[in-house]
């Protein structure tokens, strides 16, 4: 051995030795120290976790969750397991892992409500039935707890498809529900039980009506009446008779023919498995009345019946339960003018008709009413000969003339033309009003198209008879232009006659032209009676020398004596309104 090399003890770093030591020392120390961290379970606040009960005494439950220290839990939340026992697992919610006084906080509770919600989120999302405790009744329905610690509401509409009047029943009892609706920022929770018995009963539904056949007879309940219709429980799921497949017959109300909760056989008309409808028929039962009908009958024949249904179009009258015929508005009166049924009958009349149409296989009958009364036309001729003057009721007006009525089923028209001599009607309305009497003269019979036409200017003389002697062509008048346009004036002669001047008639002897308003001398020209147009002109008047006017006054004069002649002799049997024209030439005889 070299002992040269070996240094003395009194030499030696010890202070080294000591430093290097200390740090084995540190290292070792930490992994023991990480190796005893990672030995606890790693969990954070908030958090449910499992744990296993160390201990148990009459204040608190002491739980190993595997951290460095045990927690504890009030006794108070674990009563509800009077079962529970040292080294039993349980859930607990870590509210913080150390209190003040370093111990680690847990809640029994909580963690049962949390996992409880996780349930019910879940039971809603997949529409799962549960099962809960009615705890109390409340407002408006009952509280019940589910998943042993959520309150959920149900609410009185929520019990029983039929409604509840009495909720205190339902309490103290276990029942099934669905939960319909969740508010989580409330933490609210509704539930249903007729939501159970809704989806009971569709199942039932379809399987009664993959059963159902269209004819098939079934008994039933009447479950509800209404305006329209009844409602038949066929044993889990209803039917609808409408108002029109209760009877053959005419009803006003369902409840005339069935009563509440009355067992009836019924048909099955349709069905629709998707809607879950099903039509029913009451009257089908029975054999169509229409087959009970008299072979006998036929059109022509007389029959009675009673009005049970009005519109103005007609009246339908059930000659017999079930079987009706229609009677036509203008199968009521031989008129030929517009009227509505109302005004001949009325619903609840009893009437006899005749039978017009009869169609067994469509079952359709028309009637008639008019048939009954002699047709006022086969006889037309005699009672309103040509000529004949009679009073008759103004019943509607056309831009051409005047429809009246002579009698019930007679109607005759007067043409716009033939209501005055005089006057220029425009429309019928300015010379009478519907309804009002009038009084004409036959002019025309055509019985075979139902056709009178009537005249009431007829009545009295055509004075453009006797205003043909008087404005002879060449005679001359005075008269007043009364209107003036680019193709002449309109001149107003002796006794309010209208005579026409064209524009190259009216230039005066000075070589002006006649004016608006002006009084002149104007010869005739043209005289028309058929067309009641007289043409006049001023010029000529002064062209043809002052000779001819002396000679047109001349024969002025002498038409006038004449025409005050004749007006003479005809004056008593002259109706017209013209007569005080007639009178002021009277007077200037």
């Amino acid at each position: 051995m070299d002992y040269k090399n070996v240094q003395p003890l009194a030499d030696f770093d010890w202070n080294a030795v000591d430093e290097k030591a200390g740090k084995i020392k540190q290292q070792e120390a930490g992994e023991k120290n990480d190796a005893y961290e990672k030995s606890f379970n790693s969990f954070t606040e908030q958090e449910v976790i499992k744990g296993t009960v160390v201990s148990i005494n009459d204040r608190e439950v002491v739980v190993n969750v595997g951290a460095k220290s045990d927690g504890v839990i009030p006794i108070s939340e674990v009563r509800y397991n009077p079962e529970l026992k040292a080294g039993d697992e349980i859930e607990v919610y870590v509210e913080s892992q150390e209190d003040a006084n370093g111990q680690l906080m847990l809640s029994h509770r909580k963690a049962r409500i949390l996992k409880s919600w996780e349930r019910v989120n879940e039971a809603y999302d997949n529409q799962e039935i549960i099962t809960g405790y009615v705890k109390s009744r409340t407002k408006g329905g009952l509280i019940v707890t589910v998943f042993e610690n959520i309150e959920a509401f149900l609410p009185g509409s929520q019990i029983d498809v039929k409604p509840i009047r009495d909720y205190d029943v339902y309490v103290d009892k276990t029942m099934e529900f669905k939960v319909v609706k969740i508010n989580h920022e409330y933490k609210n929770v509704v539930v249903s039980h007729k939501a159970l018995i809704e989806d009971e009963i569709e199942a039932q539904k379809a399987e009664i009506i993959s059963h159902l056949e269209k004819g098939q007879v079934l008994e039933g309940v009447v479950k509800n009446i209404t305006s329209y219709g009844v409602f038949v429980d066929l044993g889990g799921v209803d039917g609808l008779i409408h108002i029109t497949d209760l009877s053959w017959g005419r009803i006003s109300h369902p409840s005339e023919v069935v009563q509440l909760d009355q067992k009836i056989n019924v048909v099955i008309l349709d069905f629709d498995e998707t809607k879950r409808r099903i039509a029913l028929g009451l009257k089908q039962l029975t054999p169509h009345p229409w087959d009970a009908l008299d072979a006998n009958l036929k059109e022509g024949d007389h029959i009675k019946g009673k009005v049970v249904v009005i519109a103005d179009y007609g009246a339908f009258v059930e000659v017999m339960p079930g079987v009706e015929g229609l009677i036509h508005v203008s199968e009521m009166s031989w008129s030929q003018h517009l009227r509505s049924a109302q005004d001949f009958l009325k619903v609840g009349d009893e009437v006899e008709a005749v039978i017009l149409t009869l169609d067994r296989e469509n079952r359709k009958m028309s009637l008639g009413l008019r048939q009954l009364m002699p047709d006022p036309w086969l006889t037309i001729a005699d009672r309103y000969p040509v000529g004949s003057k009679h009073t008759a009721t103004v019943r509607n007006f056309t831009n051409f003339g005047i429809f009246v009525e002579l009698e019930e089923g007679v109607d005759g028209l007067i043409h716009i033309s033939d209501l005055s001599w005089s006057k220029k009607i425009k429309h019928p309305a300015e010379f009478t009003k519907i309804g009002e009497k009038i009084d004409v003269v036959v002019l025309e019979v055509d019985a075979e198209n139902r056709r009178l036409s009537l005249g009431h200017k007829q009545l009295e003389d055509n004075p453009w008879d006797v205003y043909e002697s008087l404005f002879t062509v060449g005679s001359v008048h005075q008269g007043k232009i009364v209107n003036l346009n680019d193709k002449g004036a309109t001149v107003i002669l002796p006794y309010e006659v209208e005579a026409f001047a064209p524009m190259r008639h009216l230039d005066k002897a000075d070589k002006s032209k006649a004016r608006q308003g002006e009084t002149l001398d104007f010869k005739v020209i043209e005289f028309n009676k058929d067309s009641k147009k007289i043409i006049v002109s001023h010029t000529r008047t002064f062209q043809e020398g002052s000779d001819a006017v002396r000679e047109g006054d001349d024969r002025k004069e002498r038409a006038t004596k004449k025409t005050v002649k004749q007006i003479n002799e005809n004056l008593e049997k002259t109706t017209l309104g013209d007569l005080d024209i007639f009178q002021k030439l009277k007077e200037e005889k």
